[in-house]
């Protein structure tokens, strides 16, 4: 199902239809700061499992990530952080900037990698902030599946026709961007970008 949601000024009666789905076990795709990405919560292993199916990846050898609506999360998802880190990390959100972080044990066996990490990110999306705050606790993120040589998806009617059947909602917030989420290893020291995308780091 498309449903048309203003980016600028989301509709709350939307906003609740979407966040009603994803509590039921739902997987919606939906606009973020920087691409189109497919989505669900972190509550509900078989819609983790179902995002993994349309990916074709195995979440234990991928690095999948977690939006958050702020980084209170960050001391339930992750283990403890210093506070010069942490201070790195706060000048850098809400944005296109994606975290590496050691992973606690509050999140779910099937996202955690071999090395234990969890991505965290907090995008500057006024539908991607809604539906978090609404949720209350984090979504799955992860890009739409692209074969290789294959243009990002940017345009919400093309996305309809390409995975109509394979999700619950498709949100049209209006044309995407085409430029993925800067990535940081932050269990390294010092922080290092291990993908170079929208977000610049000084």
């Amino acid at each position: 199902m498309l449903v048309s949601i203003h980016p600028k000024n989301p509709d709350e009666r939307k906003i609740k239809q979407v966040v009603d789905c994803l509590k039921k076990g739902g997987v919606i795709i939906y606009p973020t700061d920087t691409v189109y990405g497919i989505g669900c919560s972190i509550e509900h292993p078989e819609a983790i499992e179902r995002i993994c199916q349309i990916k074709n990846i195995n979440p234990l050898k991928v690095q999948l990530s977690f939006l958050c609506s702020d980084l209170s999360h960050l001391s339930e998802y992750t283990k403890a952080i210093d506070t010069p880190l942490y201070r790195f990390i706060k000048q850098l959100v809400p944005g296109p900037v994606t975290f590496i972080l050691p992973a606690s044990k509050k999140v779910p066996k099937l996202l955690k990698t071999k090395k234990e990490t969890v991505g965290i990110r907090v995008p500057n999306n006024g539908i991607s902030k809604m539906i978090l705050k609404e949720l209350g606790h984090p979504i799955l993120s992860t890009s739409l599946p692209l074969d290789e040589g294959e243009a990002i998806f940017s345009e919400p009617y093309l996305i309809e026709d390409r995975f109509e059947n394979q999700v619950d909602i498709i949100i049209d917030g209006g044309e995407g961007g085409t430029i993925p989420s800067t990535i940081i290893d932050c269990c390294v020291y010092p922080p290092e970008i291990i993908r170079q995308g929208l977000g610049e780091i000084e």
